[in-house]
């Protein structure tokens, strides 16, 4: 009785430690410093602390369970960083989806409401993985519970508005953290958030490339993206010269061939996940007369012939686990392409994870999503990029979603972004965003077309180039 009364007590304080609930203590002033409030909340550490005029910046681990719903077998160390302002003002939370950065920056919409930033490096990517690694472990739910007990522990410091935001998987992201946990944030801001609601049905994604851009630079792009294939011999030979000298290999995915036919069918994606179309001057005008060295220049730099190497993929295995799980992948058709000159087509996330990770895809997971996104939204904003390939399955807010919106930025590639939107719809986003947050001006409540981010640009903090992942991710 009493060694069972021991374990009973054991499982409490575990259980207590995991907990948010006593994430500050009624004791502790106000007037401490913030590195010390922030190192009070159990299960905090520091790593590191960086300075930067104006702000404390510190990267930190937090203690969080494998397995939320059973928060007693066991615990890993999730990575996150806080850019603090000052309590008084409202705070953004923000994932990228993947690793999180450790250098000081600005998302977007902490600089519209000059608010303090928590960032979160999101599960399963190194080094914020549990060891041993239960994959199945790694979904939507779990993340966003991730989210909410970080949110619960920093809201007894951070107490006015919370908004999320993310771009890409980021924008997902906070979106699913919304469906799961509705009552945390204040506003939620997604930035090229895709929506693949059937992971089999992906005509929008062919729609979208046989009229994207104009029809000089479509051409272009395809003729290149062909060549490729038509010179595969001589072009996979360099490749093999190129794996030699660097280390590369090829086990996930199975061979060099494969590889090879995968980057150069994410060329034309490529291209319009990163580039803008003044860019299309850039690519081979003649791509039968180029050189095999143009050929494969132009290539490499869109699609990056290091990508389905298993030294490319394996920092990406967790989103490739997810695709082929829950979040659902696109496959497009290459009409300019003839039958003879493709072996493999869009290659499915299975092939990019390696075998010994079982994987089961979950058809009904996105539907379910995206059902509560149209029916529930609430303070939810979403844009994307007008020539942004991932924004041909958006998200949408209907009947029941209430102060929400969906806009898309002429032009825009994958990091479209609130200020390359047109006047009357940047203005409204603006203002919504200082509204949710809390800090909209007087002026702006009454004149949308008044509203201006609070902060002014920093090119250090807040640089806005689309964070470019190579290859076909999000």
């Amino acid at each position: 009785m009493r060694k069972a009364l021991r374990w009973v007590l054991s499982l409490v304080v575990l259980i207590g430690t995991l907990s948010t609930a006593g994430a500050a203590t009624a004791a502790e002033p106000d007037t401490a410093d913030i590195k010390d409030r922030l190192l009070a909340i159990p299960g905090v550490s520091l790593v590191e602390e960086k300075p930067y005029p104006g702000y404390r910046f510190f990267v930190l681990n937090f203690t969080q369970p494998v397995d939320h719903r059973h928060p007693a077998k066991g615990t890993f160390q999730q990575r996150i960083t806080v850019l603090h302002k000052d309590v008084s003002r409202p705070t953004v939370f923000y994932t990228g989806g993947y690793n999180v950065s450790t250098t000081p920056s600005r998302r977007e919409p902490t600089q519209i409401v000059d608010g303090n930033q928590i960032s979160m490096e999101y599960r399963f990517f190194t080094p914020s993985r549990p060891a041993p690694a239960d994959w199945s472990k790694l979904d939507i739910w779990q993340a966003a519970s991730d989210q909410h007990r970080i949110f619960k522990a920093l809201k007894k410091i951070y107490g006015q508005k919370w908004l999320s935001t993310g771009g890409s998987k980021g924008g997902m992201t906070a979106t699913y953290y919304e469906r799961f946990y509705p009552k945390d944030m204040d506003g939620v801001v997604a930035y090229v958030a895709p929506n693949d609601v059937v992971n089999k049905e992906d005509s929008a994604y062919d729609r979208f490339f046989a009229k994207v851009g104009t029809k000089e630079c479509r051409d272009r792009l395809n003729a290149v993206q062909r060549e490729a294939l038509v010179r595969r011999e001589p072009l996979e030979k360099k490749y093999a010269e190129v794996a030699a000298a660097e280390g590369f290999t090829f086990t996930t995915i199975g061979s060099l061939d494969k590889a090879y036919e995968a980057v150069v069918l994410d060329y034309v994606w490529g291209f319009w996940q990163y580039s803008l179309l003044a860019d299309c001057g850039a690519i081979p005008a003649d791509a039968k007369n180029a050189s095999d060295e143009d050929i494969w220049a132009s290539v490499d730099s869109i699609a990056g012939f290091s990508s389905y190497t298993d030294q490319g993929l394996e920092p990406y295995t967790p989103y490739y686990y997810q695709a082929g799980t829950q979040l659902g992948a696109p496959t497009i058709k290459f009409p300019h392409i003839e039958k003879k000159y493709i072996r493999y087509g869009y290659q499915p996330p299975r092939n990019f994870v390696p075998r010994d990770i079982k994987m089961k895809f979950q058809p009904g997971v996105m539907r379910g999503v995206d059902t509560w996104v149209r029916h529930n939204a609430r303070h939810m904003l979403f844009v994307y990029g007008e020539n942004d390939p991932w924004g041909a399955e958006p998200f949408h807010v209907g009947k029941g979603a209430r102060d929400s919106y969906v806009f898309t930025a002429p032009g825009a590639n994958h990091g479209a972004r609130v200020a390359g939107l047109v006047e009357a719809e940047k203005d409204l986003a603006t203002a919504r965003i200082l509204k949710w947050a809390g800090v909209a001006p007087a002026a702006v409540q009454d004149d949308p077309s008044k509203a201006k981010p609070l902060a002014k640009y920093d090119s250090r903090l807040d640089k806005r180039d689309v964070e470019r992942e190579m290859s076909l991710r999000p």
